[in-house]
């Protein structure tokens, strides 16, 4: 895969944040999910998740200035990355466009934040959440 550096369950890629100071999980759904969804809290790892939107809602028009907004979150182009979305469909894409930027290595939380669609139309039988990992009500 050479898109990006591979694919991470959400509990690799805490283990992954917790192993390496250096690491940050990039959270790149859209506002509305962040502050009615919640949010991952990486805050017992001494920092917050980095919040850029890849797409925009209501228009989920892709953020043309992504890559310019990673840029300037600070993040380390060095340092690894974990991207997380809802499902880990959108991440993919981030972790792609991030990995040809020069950032990373960069990864896709498998799963997402909520998970898929189940056989009745819900999430959260998977994904950070159901991981049980950290997460806080934006």
């Amino acid at each position: 895969m050479s898109e990006f550096a591979g694919h991470l369950t959400p509990t690799e890629a805490w283990d992954l944040l917790q192993a390496n100071p250096d690491a940050r999980l990039v959270d790149v759904r859209t506002a509305a999910e962040w502050q009615w969804v919640g949010l991952p809290d990486t805050s017992a790892l001494g920092h917050e998740p980095v919040l850029i939107e890849w797409v925009s809602y209501p228009s989920m028009s892709r953020n043309v200035d992504f890559v310019d907004q990673l840029r300037e979150s600070g993040v380390p182009t060095d340092a690894p990355l974990v991207f997380l979305c809802r499902s880990g469909q959108r991440s993919i894409g981030s972790a792609t466009a991030a990995t040809a930027a020069g950032f990373g290595p960069c990864y896709n939380i498998t799963e997402g934040f909520e998970g898929a669609l189940d056989e009745n139309g819900h999430r959260g039988a998977e994904g950070w959440k159901a991981a049980g990992l950290p997460w806080r009500q934006g």
